[in-house]
């Protein structure tokens, strides 16, 4: 089993189960185009695996790609500051 360099924490964004038997772990950029299209997909893994997925998410902004990335990674921490991350950020599921 491989495990994370930087494991995953309370610091993270968690989706399901602390305890689930699976983990994966999505570096996202609010911004970028293939995230977006990874959303459905990602979504659908979920809700197949339902309590046996653990989904984190951590930022990834690319600004010099995506001008806009870093303020919109900035918005979901406010968000999640007020434990509404989930709504801002995908996968909302």
């Amino acid at each position: 089993m491989a495990n994370l360099i930087v494991p995953v924490s309370a610091h993270d964004h968690i989706w399901g189960p602390v305890n689930a038997p699976l983990t994966l772990v999505q570096y996202g950029d609010f911004q970028c185009p293939h995230c977006a299209a990874a959303y459905p997909e990602i979504a659908a893994i979920a809700n197949e695996l339902s309590d046996s997925l653990r989904l984190v998410f951590r930022h990834f902004p690319l600004p010099e790609v995506h001008p806009q990335a870093q303020r919109a990674a900035e918005a979901a921490e406010a968000a999640a500051s007020q434990g509404r991350f989930w709504e801002i950020a995908p996968p909302a599921l």
